[in-house]
């Protein structure tokens, strides 16, 4: 009968043995080279956080030269100033407020310009009605003034336009060539109407014809049997002015009429008129 030979157990155990103890040497291999690594950037951590704290401290020594320049300057300026830095920084802040108050002042006024801005709008619109009121009193100025005649008067000079009612009246007023007084004349009463006085005597409404007397320059001058609308003349005054009187209006005991009197021509006091 055959024998099978025995393998010795402690062969077994040296080669477990060796196995375990190359992989423990692995192992530390692998460890080193990690705490070399490991160190190396530790290592370069510390010298980059050297650095910052190197630069951090010179940068606070910097601030602190500088606060200590602006100290000094803001002292300097303030005893230039006769201010102390209280007064210095109350002074910034009335200086910052005063700018905020501008600022609102300034976006106040922008808002009001706006609102100008439209009312000049439509006061421009206002603007072109009138341009358009004016344009048409003018045509209707021209038009009246078409309308009224030039004559000649009793004394066979060339009168003026002559005003038949008060509307043509007005336009001669308007116009602004000579000076217009008005009157409102009752029979047999004395009237002063610019610088002369008027009577009237007598009245023929059924043919337009009236009598009156001018008094000027302590003279008597009488018109006789003047017609409605006729231009009267008389001369007066030291410069020997040539004046008007029209009667467009004649009633049973009244007429009603102006007196034209140049430019130039004194200015009553008083004067009486309707």
């Amino acid at each position: 009968m055959d024998e099978t030979p025995e393998v010795p157990v402690q062969r077994s155990y040296s080669g477990l043995f060796i196995g375990v103890l190359g992989v423990a040497v692995l192992c530390a291999i692998a460890g080193l080279v990690w705490s070399y690594k490991l160190a190396g950037r530790l290592t370069n951590a510390e010298a980059q956080v050297a650095s910052a704290q190197q630069q951090n401290q010179k940068l606070a020594a910097a601030l602190d030269q500088t606060n200590a320049r602006l100290k000094v300057t803001t002292e300097t300026l303030g005893q230039s100033l006769g201010m102390t830095q209280k007064q210095l920084e109350q002074k910034a802040q009335d200086l910052l407020n005063r700018q905020q108050a501008d600022a609102k002042q300034l976006e106040l006024e922008k808002k009001q310009i706006s609102s100008v801005s439209n009312d000049v709008s439509g006061v421009k619109t206002d603007v072109g009605g009138v341009k358009t009121d004016l344009t048409a009193t003018k045509t209707q100025l021209q038009t009246d003034e078409a309308a009224m005649t030039a004559m000649k008067g009793d004394l066979g000079l060339q009168s003026g336009l002559i005003a038949t009612n008060g509307k043509e009246l007005d336009v001669l007023k308007h116009m602004g060539d000579r000076n217009y007084y008005e009157f409102t004349l009752d029979r047999n009463q004395k009237k002063a109407v610019a610088t002369v006085a008027l009577e009237l005597k007598k009245t023929d409404p059924k043919h337009s014809k009236f009598t009156l007397v001018v008094y000027a320059d302590d003279k008597e001058i009488q018109k006789k049997d003047r017609n409605l609308d006729e231009p009267i003349q008389f001369y007066t005054g030291k410069d020997h002015l040539l004046y008007e009187l029209v009667v467009n209006g004649i009633d049973k005991n009244q007429i009603k009429g102006y007196i034209a009197t140049p430019k130039n021509a004194p200015v009553p006091v008083t004067t009486s008129g309707e």
